[in-house]
């Protein structure tokens, strides 16, 4: 995963207020395996910052990728 990809949520953050699925955007990479996720509602307007491990996110696309 890089800087700026869009992921979802694999597992529910209870003490951030997170739940699976919920959608955020990379911002840094924290240390080997680990990103500050920030979670935006429509309007662009930041509700919530955390540190995610990549093994609780699943990247999302937008385009076809060959299989």
């Amino acid at each position: 995963m890089k800087l700026l990809d869009v992921v979802a949520l694999t597992q529910s953050l209870p003490e951030k207020h997170l739940t699976r699925g919920q959608v955020g955007t990379i911002i840094e990479e924290l240390d080997t395996g680990v990103y500050e996720v920030e979670f935006s509602d429509l309007n662009g307007k930041a509700y919530a910052m955390a540190a995610v491990e990549e093994r609780n996110l699943m990247p999302l696309l937008h385009c076809a990728i060959a299989a």
